[in-house]
């Protein structure tokens, strides 16, 4: 053995003789085989290109000669490309002193060794050993020790300066790609060297790998630097990019490998090849295992015991050898428990269910292990279940699981069963057992439909287990299996817990001492992780800063929009950064936050979590969507379908099949399967079936899918039609070229294999000089588009490509080589072409042709399109456009084709530079309608229902309709529901609106190009929902709705009228929801001629008020009219029909023919007149006033019948007038209020204004006919109104209305005017008093007053009030208020008191005096808040008129003073 150390072993801390185990020896004589022959293989390549890869690091002296030997394998630019390991062999350096016979004889005894150290346990190494061999074995560890002395010493040396030492990961070697068949195993293998030694971590498409989550799929090994990934049992899913990552202080490096999958040609569900068996390298033997008397698909019942077995022989057969057995279920590694049992005799391997529930369902894989590879069988195994014990009763709910565990809580969940027994379940009932005791205990009151539910009322410590139970409308279910045992405590304690008490199930906790530390920082990342009605679950991570104790927490909540937070955890903090609530009220909105605490104290709250809703806010599945079976075996078939396309947290699917014409579903699977396909085992040979299919998440089971196509059971060979893979793709182009990479673009297949394209797999090879280089893959996931960016390309280099087409039958052969292409960059200013160009709808003289936009857009974006056609024979000179002006969309619809010419078409797309290149041609099309072609014909059945119907005659077993909208497909289903059933397929429109508007196309798959379009346009729209809510609502049309009208004598006559009835058309009267009928009371009449409907009613009573309906019927078609008579309408209608009755009475002896009316003369003389008729001679006039006779001057005129009355003067307080007439039969009473009509009048009458100049100022004025004292009038200055003072005062002498401004100034220049209110808009005169007018007015005033100094406008005797009224009174509720002022005035005023501008009347609570016509006096006798309000005095003489206003505020004694009610 060489006296150096491998380069794995140098740097290891670890390292020892310790090493030189049989079990790491072993391992590594195994590695070394292969390392070394691919070492050799490229040292006879490279010509002795191997070199030492340790080298003195301290460069002290130069590596001595046949020192170190080199362990490294590198190519001719010094990569290492492997290693060699060493192994323990003698050297020929090295003379034995043995001869060939001795030789011989030692190779013998180690053999035999090594033989019975294989199949004996536990029995020691012979000791015995040749001495030359111990010599050489002295020798080789000497040459060892004397290497490591010289490795520790530098390692001594380095340890001087840690810096030189300390460096980030390197990739000695990394992993290789590689490409299996499914089912094979594969290993990926680097070596890694980097102080710190580096963390490794391996992911699969960028998502880490945890072997536990998948036992036995998954096996990371680390040893020596050298990491390696072993995938077992590969399939599709396999197929990813891995990669592996290094990192440690110094710094992180990833490498990259892919793994392609591929699948042998044929059925997808045939048994694949076994591997090839890899030889024992450890001792020479190789295994080769057969697996017979397999188990095959087997059916149980619930609570039944069954058997899985099968005989394995194993050759060369050794005594005592026992293989690795393994089973699984659904590819998870059973264990043995109370449930499973594994035995295995020697000769077969034996799994049995002791107790089978519906959790036992799935597909079983046994798996026999030897050193030379590994041999496997499957099969599924069905669970039916139990008869119930209450006819009707549904199955039992199915894997209960304990989801989320706390010290007071748990939250069970499980799964729905597939069977109801035609009674839907009605929800669940959730049971508990403490561990050790057999006592169940309900956990809720009433049924739950969600299937997750939140167990409370647990007792910290003690452990449980859970069962579910189902009820329906006729009883119970059995219960479920119980779940696993689950302790009710704190998860951070759960890391902490002791042995559990074996009669209680009770868990001891230890707890630690506390760490005195700091108070801690706020949590971080607080988030709603699960919210239901019942609970919600926050998630959170711990502060960083948090002392050097443990932290517990805090939980707050508070309703949205407030600021109250509320504790919600008040006894215990909690120690898990998880936590659930419940007691919330469901609707309300909340938000959520954390607080740490330890023995130092409270830290701050995290940062609230957003408005949370409690409810349930995940919904029932939607249906799957189109459901096709497929022939397998004389007794099964494959039954695949669309998934759910509104489906969140989905758990999988249930199938059920039935007898076709039966309508007897039975359950085909009692555990729900995750895929879209799933083989129905247990059927009849030569019987019909349906199936169906129904989604299930937590929320419940969906509706059913739409029923499948009959289909007869029986084997797919000879009576279905095998699925193969697809022939080549062809046409290969490049859409774009770059530096580095090529976008390509390729034709559809011409054979799909019976079989949608699952996916394309591309080739590249470079071509050098002319020769064509290996292909190398572009992807290893295969892609669904046709076309593809290659990437990672050389400039200027040459390459070819070919391109593989992927379905479910498995990968077809490749194309052919495509045209040589040179990797690049375009720089033209054009854009690229076209691709995917593709033919639909063709018929005799049109087609729809469909392209994608080219991948390079050149210097600007593609602005429009430009499409070419020719025959197909005629020369290239031939090519002429067919649209004249550029089309901005991907498709067009091409006409005027000539039947039976065959046409290609090209695609050429243009922006501002100009037009680019053209695409690849289509493919020869035929313009000719082939037979049974239909079209997409729009339907409006009898409920309104608008739909787009398509009809295929030609429909295989895998074709599919795909719906379209303006030429791509749709996939939501807001606007439409797509529906198909047989040949049939049609979209319903939902809701049709402006947003449906467009181009609808339907296509059907694995088909010879079967398509068809509709164009919805806005008149078409309007057309279909007019149609649309004639056939869901067919009425009777109405020319009238039901009215009411009054006949002679007060009769009442109810009718409508319709457009047509036919003789068979019937009507009921409803009267308040009541059917009446002909009789007394009623009178109906109904002309079918003319469509009038009547009812008649000689009058009205207090019974008659409701609502009158007339329902129509006509065959299908239904109407009606309804008419409300209630409240003041009714009693209206009813006055109105005793007084007609009662009018027709009066006018059989005299009465009015036009009532009291009035009118005012210029002289403010109102005229009252009346007209009667049908007068007697001894009939008399009387006129009356409030009730009391006046004499009027006038004689009665009878020829005329009019009657008149003229009244000199009015007053606004209830002047009301009648006119009596009475003839011993009628009186007629009639009350007119007049006031705002005359004050129109007097304000009509006022005279321009003018001004005046006295001694004491200037006066304006106006005149009017007649001047009444209620007449409102206000006087403005520049607009504004004025506020009298003793300057500024104004009013009435005679019919003269004044203002006068005493000692004017400048600032009573401008504007004036007087206002009359007449009870409409008032009317106004104005003057302007300013300018010249101003000056006149001005000078004649100063000349007056020198003229008479001493006298005084102002007459001494007029009414004035002369003081004692303060501003405002404040006064608390409930005291009195007097108030005295002093009035004066010759003749003496009249005194008015008003509150808010009216008339108050003394009574006990306003008591009015005027005493001695000098004092008045106002009191209140109770104040009250009522009392609150403007208070004025209006004093009047014939000299003038004055008032005084004040202000009264009542507070209440609780309130502050002066606060106005």
């Amino acid at each position: 053995m060489s006296g150096s150390m491998p380069f794995y072993q140098k740097h290891h801390r670890h390292y020892d003789r310790a090493y030189r185990s049989r079990e790491t020896a072993s391992a590594i004589s195994q590695y070394q085989q292969s390392s070394s022959s691919y070492s050799a293989h490229r040292s006879s390549s490279t010509k002795g290109a191997i070199t030492s890869a340790f080298v003195d690091e301290s460069g002290l002296s130069p590596q001595p000669k046949r020192t170190k030997p080199s362990y490294l394998a590198v190519d001719k630019e010094n990569q290492i490309i492997g290693y060699v390991v060493p192994i323990f062999r003698g050297s020929q350096e090295f003379a034995t002193g043995l001869s060939d016979t001795e030789e011989a004889r030692a190779k013998e005894t180690a053999g035999y060794l090594a033989r019975r150290d294989l199949f004996t346990s536990g029995v020691e190494m012979d000791r015995v050993e040749h001495k030359s061999r111990r010599t050489i074995m002295r020798e080789s560890a000497d040459r060892i020790s004397l290497t490591k002395r010289i490795h520790e010493n530098e390692e001594y040396h380095k340890q001087l300066n840690k810096d030189s030492l300390m460096h980030p990961p390197e990739f000695v070697i990394k992993p290789r790609s590689h490409t299996v068949w499914e089912k094979q195993c594969v290993r990926l293998h680097c070596t890694i060297t980097g102080w710190p030694e580096p963390r490794v971590v391996w992911y699969k498409n960028n998502i880490s790998i945890d072997p536990m989550a998948q036992p036995g799929k998954y096996k990371i090994v680390d040893s020596y630097n050298v990491h390696s990934l072993e995938i077992n049992r590969c399939d599709f899913d396999d197929t990813a990019q891995y990669r592996v990552s290094a990192m440690n202080s110094n710094g992180e490096l990833s490498a990259y490998a892919s793994v392609v999958v591929k699948r042998f040609k044929g059925e997808v569900d045939e048994s694949l090849p076994s591997p090839r068996p890899l030889p024992c390298l450890e001792y020479g033997v190789t295994f080769e295992t057969h697996i017979v008397e397999k188990f095959d698909v087997s059916f149980g019942r619930e609570g039944e015991t069954l058997s899985l077995g099968c005989s394995v022989i194993i050759y060369p057969s050794l005594r005592r050898y026992k293989p690795e057995i393994e089973w699984y279920r659904d590819d998870k590694l059973l264990v043995p428990s109370k449930w499973v049992q594994m035995h295995w005799s020697g000769d077969r391997a034996t799994l049995t269910l002791t107790h089978l529930n519906k959790e036992d369902e799935g597909l079983y894989t046994l798996r026999v292990i030897t050193k030379s590879g590994y041999e496997t069988h499957s099969a599924y195994v069905f669970v039916r279940d139990a008869d119930a014990e209450v006819a009707g009763a549904p199955g039992a709910p199915l894997d209960v699981f304990c989801q989320e565990a706390n010290k007071d809580y748990v939250i069970v969940t499980w799964k729905q069963p597939a069977v109801d027994r035609g009674s839907s379940i009605l929800g669940y009932f959730v049971d508990r057992c403490e561990v050790g005791t057999t006592h169940w205990i309900q956990c809720n009151d009433t049924p739950i439909k969600f299937a997750r539910f939140p167990v409370t009322g647990l007792i910290e410590g003690r452990s449980y287990v859970f069962r579910v139970r189902a009820v329906n409308k006729c009883g119970m279910s059995h219960p479920s299996r119980v779940s696993e045992p689950v302790a009710a405590m704190d998860p951070a304690d759960r890391a902490r817990k002791g042995a559990s008490a074996p009669w209680t199930g009770q868990i001891i906790v230890t707890e630690e001492e506390p760490v005195e530390g700091v108070v801690p920082g706020k949590p971080c990342e607080l988030m709603v992780t699960e919210a239901t009605k019942n609970y919600v679950v926050l998630s959170w991570q711990p502060p960083s800063e948090k002392g050097h104790e443990g932290v517990m927490y805090y939980v707050e909540k508070c309703v949205s929009g407030t600021d109250s937070w509320q504790r919600v955890n008040t006894d215990i903090p909690v120690k898990s950064p998880r936590f659930a609530l419940f007691d919330l009220s469901e609707g309300k909105s909340y938000c959520f936050r954390v607080r740490c605490c330890n023995s130092a104290g409270v830290g701050e709250p995290s940062e609230p979590t957003e408005a949370t809703v409690v409810g349930d806010k995940l919904d029932i599945p939607s249906a799957p969507g189109r459901v096709v079976p497929t022939r397998n075996t004389d007794t099964s078939v494959v039954v695949s379908w669309e998934a759910s396309r509104q489906a969140k947290e989905l758990v999988g699917y249930y199938i059920e099949s039935s007898l076709a014409g039966t309508n007897t579903w039975e359950a085909c699977n009692n555990k729900p399967v995750k895929g879209t396909r799933f083989i129905c085992h247990g059927l009849t040979t030569g019987e019909k079936y349906v199936f169906r299919v129904r989604a299930v998440n937590a929320a419940g089971i969906s509706d059913f899918s739409q029923e499948s196509e009959a289909i007869e059971v029986k084997a797919a060979i000879g009576g279905g039609v095998p699925h193969a893979s697809p022939a080549p793709p062809f046409g290969i182009t490049v859409l774009e070229c770059v530096r580095d990479s090529m976008v390509l673009a390729w034709k559809q297949p011409t054979f799909m294999g019976g079989a949608d394209i699952t996916g394309y797999f591309v080739d590249y090879r470079e071509v050098i000089g002319g020769v064509p280089g290996k292909w190398h893959e572009a992807n290893i996931k295969a892609v669904s588009e046709r076309a593809y960016r290659v990437s990672e390309l050389k400039e200027n280099m040459l390459y070819q490509f070919q391109v593989r087409a992927a379905n479910m039958a498995g990968v077809g052969i490749p194309s052919r080589p495509s045209e040589i292409f040179k990797c690049e960059e375009w720089t033209i200013a054009v854009p690229g072409p076209p691709h995917d160009l593709q033919l639909q709808e063709v018929r005799k003289d049109s087609l729809l042709l469909l392209w994608k936009p080219p991948v390079y857009q050149g210097r600007d974006k593609v602005n429009g399109y430009y499409v070419d056609i020719k025959e197909a024979e005629a020369p290239f000179e031939c090519w002429r456009g067919v649209n004249e002006k550029a089309t901005s969309k991907t498709y067009m619809k091409i006409k005027d084709l000539k039947e039976g010419v065959t046409y290609i078409f090209r695609v050429r797309a243009q922006n501002k530079a100009g037009v680019g290149k053209a695409s690849e041609p289509t493919e020869p099309v035929l313009a000719e309608t082939k037979p049974g072609t239909a079209e997409l014909v729009v339907n409006v059945d009898d409920d309104g229902v608008i739909s787009l119907n398509f009809e295929c005659a030609n429909l295989t077993a895998d074709s599919k309709f795909v719906w379209s909208k303006n030429y791509e497909e749709i996939t939501d289903d807001k606007r439409l529901t797509m529906e198909t059933k047989g040949n049939k397929s049609k979209a319903i429109f939902k809701a049709p609106s402006e947003e449906d508007l467009g181009i609808y196309s339907c296509l059907v798959t694995h088909t010879e190009g079967v398509s068809a379009s509709y164009s919805l346009t806005e008149e078409g729209l309007k057309e279909l929902l007019k149609i649309s809510h004639d056939h869901k609502f067919p009425i009777i049309p109405l020319k009238s709705e039901l009215a009411v009208e009054l006949l002679e004598k007060g009769r009442v006559r109810f009718w409508l009228q319709a457009e047509k009835m036919s003789a068979n058309g019937k009507v009921e009267y409803v009267f308040n929801d009541n059917i009446i009928s002909q009789g007394d009371k009623y009178k109906m009449n109904f002309d079918r001629n003319t469509g009038i409907i009547e009812m008649f009613m000689e009058s009205l009573g207090k019974e008659d008020e409701g609502t009158f309906t007339f329902q129509l019927q006509d065959g299908k078609a239904t109407n009606q009219s309804s008419l409300v008579l209630i409240g003041d309408v009714f009693k209206q209608l009813q006055k109105q029909s005793e007084f007609q009755r009662k009018e027709w009475h009066r006018k059989q002896g005299p009465h009015f023919v036009e009532y009291l009316s009035y009118e005012v003369t210029p002289e403010c003389i109102v005229r009252l007149k009346c007209k009667v008729g049908n007068m007697k001679k001894e009939s008399v006039a009387l006129w009356y006033k409030d009730g009391r006779e006046i004499k009027a001057n006038e004689k009665l005129d009878f020829s005329e019948g009019v009657l008149t009355l003229e009244i000199a003067q009015v007053s606004l307080f209830a002047d009301i007038y009648e006119c009596l007439h009475s003839a011993d039969i009628f009186i007629q009473l009639l009350g007119l209020d007049l006031m705002n009509q005359v004050f129109s009048v007097i304000a009509n009458s006022s005279t321009p204004l003018k001004i005046q100049s006295t001694e004491e100022g200037v006066r304006l004025y106006t005149f009017v006919n007649y001047y009444n004292d209620e007449l409102l009038i206000t006087w403005h200055h520049k607009d504004a109104a004025i506020a009298f003072t003793d300057r500024i005062k104004s009013g009435v002498v005679g019919e003269q209305l004044w203002l006068q401004i005493s000692e004017p100034t400048e600032k009573d220049k401008g504007k004036y005017a007087i206002e009359f209110f007449d009870g409409k808009g008032g009317l106004k005169r104005t003057v302007e008093l300013s300018g010249q007018a101003y000056d006149d007015a001005y000078a004649e005033f100063q000349r007056l007053k020198q003229t008479f100094p001493t006298c005084s406008f102002a007459s001494p005797d007029r009414a004035r009030v002369a003081g004692g009224l303060p501003d405002v009174v404040t006064i608390q509720e409930g005291k009195a208020l007097n108030l005295t002022c002093n009035i004066s005035g010759d003749p003496v005023p009249e005194v008015t008191w008003l509150k808010n501008d009216r008339e108050l009347v003394s009574d006990d609570h306003f008591i009015l005096k005027f005493a001695s016509g000098k004092f008045a006096s106002f009191t209140i006798t109770m104040v009250n808040t009522n009392d609150s309000g403007k208070y004025s005095i209006l004093v009047k003489n014939k000299y003038g008129t004055e008032s005084g206003d004040f202000t009264v505020s009542v507070f209440i004694p609780d309130e502050e003073p002066g606060k106005k009610k």
